[in-house]
C-alpha cells in the first residue's frame, strides 16, 4: 500500500496530499490530547475521577461534579486548548513564509501588535462588550503586519528582512504597550491589563469558548484552501515563480492569516509566548515541512502544550493560580536557545 493518499475535488479547486505515517502521528497526538483533557478537567481543589468527568460532560454525572466540570473547569481548559492551537497554527504558517524554524509571531511583532490593541481595549473601552475584543486584537495584528510588510519591502519581501524588521517592530510595540499602561488613570484597569499581559486563561467561560470556536471555524477552512499554494513558499522564490506560484500574493494571504490567528489567541489568553515556535517545530520533526500534515499536527500540539502548562499553573502551586504564560516562557526560552544553537551549527557545516 502506498504511503501517500491524494484527496482531490472533481473541479480543479482543491487537492490534499496525505502521508499515512503522518496521519498516524496526528491520531496519536489527538488521543494524547483527549486523555490530557479529561485528566485536566478532573484535577483541582476537588479531584474528580476521569470516568466521572466523562459522565458529567455527557450529562450523567452527579449534580455537584457536573457544576464544577461544566461551569468552572471545562470552559477554561477548552479555551487553553483553542488558544494554543491558534498560536501554533500561526507559527506553522509564519515559519513557512519566512522559511526559518526560529520564526514565531511573538518574535517578529505580530503578537505585540495584537497586545497593544487589546490593552487599549481593556483599559480605555471597558464599557464596550468584550465580544469585540478578538476583532480589535485582529485589527491590531493586521495593522502591524501591514507595517511589517511595508518596511520589509525592497523589490519584494525576503524572509530575512521580515525577521529583522519584525524584531524592531516587536520592541516598538512593547514600548507602546507600556506607554498605554502609564497613561491609564484607573488603577483597577492597570492591574487587569498587567495580569492579562502575563498570558492567562483564568476566568475563561463559555462566551470565550464560543468566540474562539467561531473564529477558528472561519480561519481553518481558509487555511486548508491556501495550503497547497503555501507549500510553494518552502522553495526559493525564483523556483516557486517558475512553477507558477504567485509568491507575493500567497505570502500576503498567509501573513494575514497569521495575524488573524494571533489576534484571536491573544484576545482570549493574552500574549502567551513561544507556542508558535515550539509546537510547529515538534510537528515538523515528526511529519516533515509540508503544511498538509504539519499544520493540523501543529494545532493539536499547540493546544496540548497550553493545556499541560495551564494544568501545572493552576495545580502545582495550589492555592495560587499562576498565569500560564509563565510556564510557556520557562519552557520556551531554553527551547529557543537550543534551536538557535542547532541552526547555527547547521549553517557552519
Amino acid at each position: 500500500m502506498s504511503r501517500w493518499k491524494v484527496i482531490r475535488s472533481k473541479q480543479p479547486f482543491f487537492s490534499w496530499l496525505i502521508d499515512r505515517r503522518a496521519l498516524r502521528w496526528l491520531f496519536l497526538f489527538i488521543v494524547i490530547a483527549w486523555i490530557t483533557f479529561v485528566i485536566s478537567v478532573g484535577v483541582g481543589a476537588e479531584y474528580i475521577a476521569p470516568w466521572n468527568v466523562l459522565k458529567s460532560i455527557f450529562g450523567a454525572g452527579e449534580a455537584s461534579e457536573t457544576l464544577i466540570v461544566m461551569k468552572f473547569r471545562l470552559p477554561r481548559i477548552l479555551t487553553s486548548f483553542l488558544v494554543g492551537a491558534a498560536l501554533a497554527g500561526a507559527g506553522a504558517l509564519l515559519q513557512a513564509v519566512i522559511r526559518n524554524p526560529l520564526a514565531s509571531p511573538d518574535l517578529i511583532g505580530i503578537t505585540s501588535g495584537a497586545s497593544v490593541s487589546a490593552v487599549f481595549f481593556l483599559v480605555f473601552l471597558e464599557q464596550v462588550s468584550i465580544q469585540y475584543l478578538p476583532l480589535v486584537a485582529i485589527i491590531g495584528a493586521i495593522l502591524v503586519t501591514f507595517l511589517l510588510y511595508f518596511l520589509a519591502w525592497k523589490k519584494g519581501v525576503s524572509p530575512i528582512r521580515l525577521v529583522l524588521v519584525g524584531i524592531g517592530i516587536h520592541a516598538f510595540m512593547q514600548a507602546g504597550t507600556q506607554l498605554l499602561l502609564v497613561m491609564t488613570p484607573i488603577i483597577h484597569n492597570i492591574a487587569k491589563a498587567h495580569l492579562w499581559l502575563t498570558g492567562t486563561v483564568y476566568g475563561s467561560g463559555w462566551p470565550e469558548v464560543t468566540m474562539m470556536s467561531i473564529w477558528l471555524l472561519v480561519l481553518i477552512p481558509i487555511t486548508i484552501w491556501i495550503i497547497p499554494k503555501a507549500n510553494m513558499q518552502l522553495f526559493h522564490d525564483d523556483l516557486a515563480i517558475s512553477l507558477g506560484s504567485k509568491v507575493e500574493q500567497t505570502r500576503w494571504i498567509l501573513l494575514l492569516l497569521v495575524a488573524a490567528y494571533t489576534g484571536v489567541a491573544v484576545s482570549m489568553g493574552g500574549p502567551i509566548v513561544f507556542i508558535g515556535l515550539i509546537a510547529p517545530h515538534i510537528a515538523r520533526r515528526l511529519v516533515g515541512p509540508f503544511l498538509g500534515m504539519l499544520f493540523p499536527l501543529s494545532l493539536v500540539t499547540g493546544g496540548l502544550i497550553v493545556m499541560i502548562a495551564d494544568l501545572i499553573a493552576r495545580s502545582a502551586f495550589y492555592p495560587l493560580d499562576l498565569p500560564v504564560g509563565i510556564f510557556t516562557s520557562l519552557i520556551g526560552v531554553p527551547f529557543f536557545l537550543y534551536l538557535l544553537r542547532k541552526v547555527g551549527k547547521v549553517k557552519k557545516v
